[in-house]
């Protein structure tokens, strides 16, 4: 493997590759270049049925285009889970307003037993859905709990093949996750649009950030461009849309527990032009166990594998802070802390106290994202 100690585009996998003992090592180190050296990774050829993202995709603009007062029967601020839709504009990411209307969705669980008054609040942080009523989008929930459970499945490899590229068993890793009957991970449907040039200051659809966690499956449903990744020296490389193919970057939570050696890199999406058609996509979130503190955990890395770390070179500044809480926290109490900045009316409702915390003025214009 040779080392690259910045890069100007991310690198692609072929799934494939894994069907062959042959072929499989080539993938092993490919994915490994792409953790401790870039960060992101296009993978072509998932496990997923093309007939399904295609039935998934189809429904956005029929989700999209409802009534605004059905989308608003769905407001996020009706959830405790943080589950449920915003409005264009209402979150905001470095103090500027993303222009992106969404609705926050997670795989099912069985949540009734997981809080009770007196224990961790951010073990409310998972629990039900709020879907569309079937008579306004017919199949939409079948469909995409179908989506969730294909990508849920792909996330679960694929976290023992980080595991095994970054030379630990392909068990290194489960020490941070319950059973799976435990563990809800999160997804959003989104669309990034600008309504008119003279109605919003703001071209951002989401402004710079990491993600939390340990992986990222982003599909990027709509031919628009837009995501940017930044690289070692803070310049801005596209990640142009790839019909079938995921967008996966590494998290903050791997980083920290991988002592930097995998790599969360910086990233933002640009909305497209006022005028054009909306940008959409599908980010699915793989989370940890909520109780974990990665702090806690030590991983032994082959040093071969170590020194790869320091011959990336040092990073520059990057447009992106957040997520600094993992180095003492449990994994449910950032993610908490980080909804509640995004997401003030949610926690003014339902998690009064914490918005005391992070809101000793009252309620904002705007939340702010991470």
């Amino acid at each position: 493997m040779t080392t690259v100690a910045n890069f100007t585009s991310i690198p692609t996998l072929n799934y494939d590759l894994l069907a062959s003992p042959d072929t499989r090592p080539s993938f092993i180190q490919q994915l490994q270049d792409a953790l401790i050296n870039v960060g992101f990774l296009y993978l072509e050829h998932p496990p997923i049925p093309a007939s399904l993202i295609d039935e998934v995709v189809a429904y956005l603009p029929r989700l999209f285009a409802l009534p605004q007062e059905r989308k608003d029967a769905l407001r996020m601020a009706n959830s405790p889970h943080f589950l449920g839709y915003s409005r264009l504009g209402v979150e905001r990411t470095k103090g500027v307003a993303d222009q992106r209307e969404q609705f926050d969705l997670a795989t099912p669980l069985d949540a009734d037993d997981r809080w009770t008054p007196g224990k961790p609040e951010y073990l409310r942080l998972w629990g039900p859905s709020q879907w569309p009523e079937e008579e306004d989008v017919p199949g939409f929930k079948t469909a995409f709990v179908r989506y969730l459970a294909a990508v849920e499945n792909l996330s679960h490899e694929f976290v023992q093949l980080v595991a095994e590229s970054l030379g630990l068993a392909p068990d290194g890793l489960a020490r941070f996750f319950d059973a799976r009957e435990r563990m809800q991970h999160r997804s959003k449907v989104q669309s990034s649009s600008i309504p008119t040039r003279d109605e919003v200051a703001s071209e951002q659809g989401v402004g710079p950030h990491f993600d939390a966690g340990f992986l990222t499956f982003l599909l990027q449903a709509s031919d628009h461009p837009g995501l940017q990744v930044q690289n070692l020296s803070g310049q801005w490389i596209d990640v142009p849309p790839r019909p079938y193919t995921f967008v996966i970057n590494f998290g903050k939570g791997l980083e920290s527990v991988t002592q930097g050696l995998a790599r969360a890199t910086s990233h933002r999406v640009l909305a497209p032009l006022a005028g054009t058609s909306p940008r959409y996509s599908i980010p699915f979130f793989q989370n940890i166990a909520q109780d974990v503190r990665l702090s806690e955990h030590v991983l032994e890395f082959p040093p071969e594998v170590l020194k790869l770390k320091g011959q990336r070179g040092k990073l520059g500044q990057t447009d992106s802070v957040n997520f600094s809480e993992y180095d003492s926290l449990p994994s449910g109490q950032v993610s908490l802390i980080n909804r509640v900045k995004s997401h003030p009316d949610v926690a003014e409702k339902h998690y009064p106290d914490l918005f005391k915390q992070f809101f000793p003025y009252g309620m904002p214009t705007h939340g702010t994202a991470y």
